[in-house]
């Protein structure tokens, strides 16, 4: 179970993130008032699907005894109509065969934070 705690004070924006037994910080850029000390929200959202994906990937092929070598993910987020939409690019090095690579794109849509995006989250907030 993941759990994180965030702070913001008094500097516009900049908010530390303590998670896993680890501080990052996240802000805004400048263009949006921040002093782009950190990630961005959004940057934030894309890093744990790409971390997911290479993970859940790097494990699935291990296990198989694959020739997975590495394991590149770029991903976009954009907004068409109130709806977000996130593109992800995997580059897959290594002598995978064709049947191997079917499988990772059958495997590459059900990692757990793809899930969570597709399937969307409850959110219950309650104030102290």
């Amino acid at each position: 179970m993941a759990h994180a705690r965030a702070h913001i004070g008094t500097t516009d924006f900049l908010t530390t993130i303590d998670t896993g037994g680890r501080r990052l910080n996240a802000d805004e850029p400048e263009a949006l008032g921040g002093g782009n000390a950190g990630f961005a929200p959004y940057d934030l959202l894309l890093a744990s699907l790409a971390a997911c994906t290479c993970i859940t990937l790097r494990m699935y092929a291990a296990r198989k005894g694959w020739p997975l070598e590495a394991i590149d993910v770029e991903l976009h987020h954009t907004k068409d109509d109130k709806r977000s939409k996130i593109t992800r690019v995997l580059t897959l090095t290594g002598a995978l065969d064709d049947a191997q690579r079917a499988r990772l794109a059958e495997v590459v849509e059900r990692t757990p934070v793809t899930l969570t995006l597709k399937e969307g989250a409850d959110i219950a907030t309650t104030f102290n």
